[in-house]
């Protein structure tokens, strides 16, 4: 299991302190959400978040989730910045195939975004090049959602498409990530949980131990250990 906490739930007063504990609660991603006030109604992080973030932490690996209404544009950009992987998306263009040639050719890790209004199976063309796909498991553009019923059977079914296709793309799962779900997520072959404020942000005891305490239950449950 891999938790990426979504840096959107951290308080931008003290998002380099709120960065830091959570690196000390040993996560190694860190999800970051990018919008353009157009493909979804919120503006959120300067593209130089990506930079500021990799300068200040080189071993992180920085997941950048676009919301924008024409991901092409950020491409070099977000390269240069230290971007590990560049995930758009599946409407935001019509030309996928071209656009994940495009990230990969910049040395990025390509991932495509599914929204919770689009079949699973419109992702099967680009099954052979995708490094990873997120699902949605809230509308885009807010933290703090309630994950949406019926998610954990559109998780089923991606993990479904992989294997039919022995295929070797991740699979993150993207909003409302609580305890009792980041466990059912694993169980459907979720890699990586994008964590907000139901397990690692607004604890009690702070960012790091909040980090410590999620992925030992994860790994506890993975185990056979966990209830």
């Amino acid at each position: 299991m891999i938790n990426s906490p979504s840096i959107a739930n951290c308080d931008l007063l003290r998002i380099g302190q709120q960065i830091d504990e959570l690196i000390r609660g040993n996560v190694k991603f860190l999800h970051i959400d990018l919008m353009d006030g157009h493909y979804v109604p919120n503006l959120w992080f300067p593209i130089n978040i990506v930079k500021a973030i990799k300068q200040a932490h080189p071993q992180i690996v920085a997941d950048v989730h676009l919301m924008v209404t024409n991901p092409f544009d950020y491409v070099d950009v977000l390269a240069a910045s230290g971007a590990n992987y560049f995930s758009f998306h599946l409407d935001s263009t019509s030309f996928c195939i071209r656009l994940i040639n495009q990230i990969k050719s910049k040395g990025m890790k390509a991932g495509v975004v599914i929204n919770p209004s689009q079949p699973i199976a419109s992702l099967e063309p680009l099954v052979p090049y995708l490094d990873l796909v997120i699902l949605m498991t809230v509308e885009p553009g807010y933290a703090g959602q309630k994950f949406m019923d019926g998610s954990l059977e559109r998780l089923a079914a991606l993990n479904a498409l992989r294997q039919k296709h022995q295929a070797r793309f991740l699979i993150s799962v993207d909003g409302g990530i609580d305890y009792p779900n980041s466990h059912a997520s694993l169980e459907l072959g979720a890699d990586i949980l994008i964590t907000g404020i139901y397990t690692v942000f607004n604890q009690p005891d702070g960012l790091t131990e909040a980090c410590l305490r999620f992925e030992n239950a994860m790994s506890r449950h993975s185990e056979g250990g966990a209830s």
